[in-house]
């Protein structure tokens, strides 16, 4: 009955909230995680799970080694499946409503700088390897909205991407000179994959020379690659980041950043204040030691 109930609430966040199959995955694993442990502390049932049973899960968690961002995500697994288990009175108590969200430490996002990521563009890069950096760095976008682009997403012409962020929300990225240089170099590419591997039919922008998908393994180890370059640990995220932190270095306003990465609240976008504040005071502090 409990993998019901766990089946019921994914269906119910695909279709109502339009969350991606990783996100429906990373739920499905933490909640069969959970009723397991709690199935273990005779606790069977979902409505027969108290808020001890939470308790004891989170001091699991911490004994697991845990890191505290993964257990804030776990929790929220859990608050979002009891408040629509509640609301579909299938139970009358929710055991994690009075629950306090854990405090994260804040780390600051790693970021490139123009003399580390010039170095990687222009390295020894092929066609396809040129439009995953220039759509990663010169659009800011996250590497499932990179994967799952479509032909009918890019206008070359009016330079915009059209891609699908969280909870399969929609928004328009425009890309530079860089960007388009690279569609159109790839596209001719693009064609002789087509061709010779009789795929007329693919909707797919990125492929290989294979005719396969271009996967998010692919993009994140070409990525790691390019970090040996610099001597930097990187990853596609890290040129997301970049993207952000550059544009408010150069003046761009923080609401037509947040538009363009997609986030929901402005206050996850603020975060990148705070690296260009670091880094000011980085260069302020290294010059004025040097003089």
């Amino acid at each position: 009955m409990n993998i019901q109930f766990i089946s019921e609430y994914l269906e119910y966040l695909e279709i109502e909230k339009g969350l991606s199959q990783n996100t429906l995955d990373a739920y499905r694993r933490d909640l069969t995680f959970f009723i397991d442990f709690c199935a273990t502390r005779s606790a069977a049932e979902i409505s027969d799970i108290k808020r001890g049973d939470i308790t004891s899960y989170i001091m699991k968690l911490k004994e697991e080694n845990y890191n505290p961002a993964s257990v804030t995500r776990k929790l929220a697994s859990l608050r979002g499946f009891f408040k629509w288990f509640c609301a579909n009175e299938y139970g009358s108590k929710n055991p994690v409503q009075t629950l306090e969200q854990p405090k994260l430490p804040k780390h600051l996002p790693k970021v490139m700088t123009v003399e580390e990521l010039n170095r990687i563009i222009n390295s020894n890069l092929n066609t396809l390897q040129s439009l995953i950096v220039e759509l990663l760095y010169g659009c800011g976008l996250r590497v499932s909205e990179l994967v799952n682009l479509n032909l009918n997403d890019i206008d070359v012409r009016s330079k915009y991407v059209k891609c699908y962020g969280k909870g399969s929300k929609e928004r328009i990225v425009p890309f530079g000179e860089k960007a388009k240089s690279a569609l159109q170099k790839y596209f001719k590419e693009r064609d002789l994959i087509v061709l010779q591997n009789n795929l007329e039919k693919s909707k797919k922008l990125l492929l290989k020379n294979n005719g396969k998908n271009i996967t998010r393994q692919d993009v994140y180890n070409f990525i790691h690659a390019q970090g040996e370059k610099i001597n930097k640990h990187i990853s596609p995220h890290t040129l997301r980041h970049s993207f952000a932190t550059h544009l408010l270095e150069n003046g761009a306003d923080l609401r037509v950043v947040q538009e363009l990465l997609g986030h929901s609240d402005v206050s996850t976008t603020q975060l990148y204040t705070h690296i260009t504040k670091k880094r000011l005071k980085e260069v302020y502090f290294a010059i004025n030691n040097d003089s």
